[in-house]
């Protein structure tokens, strides 16, 4: 089995991207003049944001074949389902 070498990812920039995220959803999160649709969908997508900075970087599933993509995206339609049930209790 041959192995690939890969170039490794600047983790520093990965971390401060994800410091930089965190910051804006706590900005958000405390804007109250915004509608609550708009402040969940936004802080839905910096929340997507982040997971996939995460499992590209960290995971390292950038790097890996791109076979291996389909078991990696099976759960999210389970995903999708549990968040909206969830955001239909608001």
């Amino acid at each position: 089995m041959a192995t690939t070498e890969h170039k490794h990812p600047n983790y520093m920039a990965i971390w401060a991207w994800l410091a930089g995220l965190t910051v804006a959803e706590v900005l958000v999160a405390t804007l109250s003049h915004i509608p609550r649709h708009w402040l969940v969908l936004a802080l839905l997508v910096m929340a997507i944001w982040k997971a996939l900075l995460v499992a590209l970087y960290f995971m390292h599933l950038r790097f890996e074949p791109r076979r291996l993509w389909p078991i990696v995206l099976a759960p999210l339609p389970l995903a999708v389902i549990m968040v909206m049930v969830i955001l239909q209790e608001f």
